[in-house]
């Protein structure tokens, strides 16, 4: 039995808004929902399991028009799913009366589930959120009722917010696999029966590292899973040392460079560090060569010239205090004892 585990689509979402390429993040994450699909039907993928918040907010009529269009077109898959702590399902939700089609099995009761596959000799157990956050720990008490060989769980949460949960006690439920949504990186719990898929997509500035979902296959009751990268950007938080020779002009072009080697698709927060020329202040404001750039900050500290600065001030509290530390190594610790005396001094003459 082959499946696919994906959670935390949050179809709906607006990334980053007012920045450059956020106009058409939330059409991309559609995209990426939608080539799901495309590779269940081109594998031939048995189940498609969707461990919880498929919309970033309560869905709209037409929305959920939009997925169970895509949903009908597969011609070999099952899709199961449940509704997360995002799209919980609250007393006006289009998810009460919406009729599915027949190969889609939604578990929207905030009840233990359970629909069964027989061609498959699989079960598929969950039940979905009514409120936004559930401080009961449901899943101790969500053992399997063993009504087929292979017997899997869709969960959601794991925070003290999102029903805590507890490895020990998810192992002994009696489940061949549990497919975990609500964080938004690849993480395993336990190796091929506990995992969480992560976003399909990243969704806003703390989703780094890679995404994509989970492939699987249940045979002769071993679960094999392997996690696919897929998400058409990433978030990266790249660090970029700088020293003393670069100018505005040259940290563009570092910038830009070290952007195109990365990837221009992704987006990317920027930390500048190092110690820069003390003559030059950066302008970051207009450094965005792709209109991926999330934010830049600079770290970099003036590279003092000491011996200059004690010649100049050699009768004064400035220079008798680098006379005091004499030369050290730029690593050491007496070199940053001596870097932030020297900077306190300096604010001070200034002010």
């Amino acid at each position: 039995m082959k499946f696919i585990h994906i959670a935390d689509v949050h179809l709906g979402a607006k990334a980053d808004a007012g920045k450059k390429y956020s106009a058409n993040r939330g059409e991309e994450i559609w995209e990426s929902f939608a080539k799901i699909i495309d590779i269940c039907e081109k594998k031939e993928t048995d189940l498609l399991l969707i461990a919880g918040d498929l919309f970033h907010r309560q869905p709209l009529l037409r929305e959920l028009k939009e997925v169970d269009y895509l949903f009908s077109k597969l011609t070999k898959t099952k899709v199961v799913f449940i509704a997360g702590n995002h799209d919980y399902i609250k007393w006006n939700s289009y998810y009460r009366t919406f009729r599915w089609s027949k190969n889609v099995f939604p578990l929207l009761s905030d009840r233990l589930g359970c629909v069964e596959f027989k061609e498959h000799e699989t079960a598929v157990y969950g039940f979905s959120y009514y409120q936004r956050e559930i401080t009961e720990r449901k899943y101790a008490k969500a053992k399997a009722w063993k009504k087929q060989k292979n017997e899997i769980l869709l969960a959601h949460g794991g925070d003290e917010k999102h029903i805590p949960i507890n490895r020990n006690e998810l192992i002994s439920l009696g489940y061949d696999y549990i497919a975990f949504g609500h964080i938004h990186k690849p993480i395993t719990i336990e190796e091929n029966k506990i995992v969480y898929s992560g976003a399909l997509e990243p969704i806003d500035k703390n989703d780094v590292g890679l995404h994509g979902y989970i492939e699987g296959e249940i045979e002769d009751g071993k679960v094999q899973t392997k996690f696919v990268p897929f998400a058409m950007r990433e978030y990266v938080h790249m660090h970029l040392e700088i020293d003393d020779t670069v100018t505005n002009m040259q940290l563009k072009e570092i910038i830009r460079d070290s952007i195109e080697e990365r990837g221009i698709k992704n987006i990317y927060k920027i930390l500048l560090c190092g110690f820069r020329n003390a003559d030059i202040e950066f302008d970051v404001s207009n450094t965005d060569p792709f209109g991926n750039i999330l934010e830049i900050v600079d770290e970099t500290k003036p590279a003092y010239r000491f011996e200059k600065l004690k010649e100049k001030n050699k009768d004064n509290l400035l220079g008798k205090y680098i006379e005091s530390i004499g030369d050290c190594e730029s690593d050491s610790l007496e070199y940053m004892a001596l870097y932030e005396g020297v900077e306190a001094l300096l604010e001070t003459k200034k002010g």
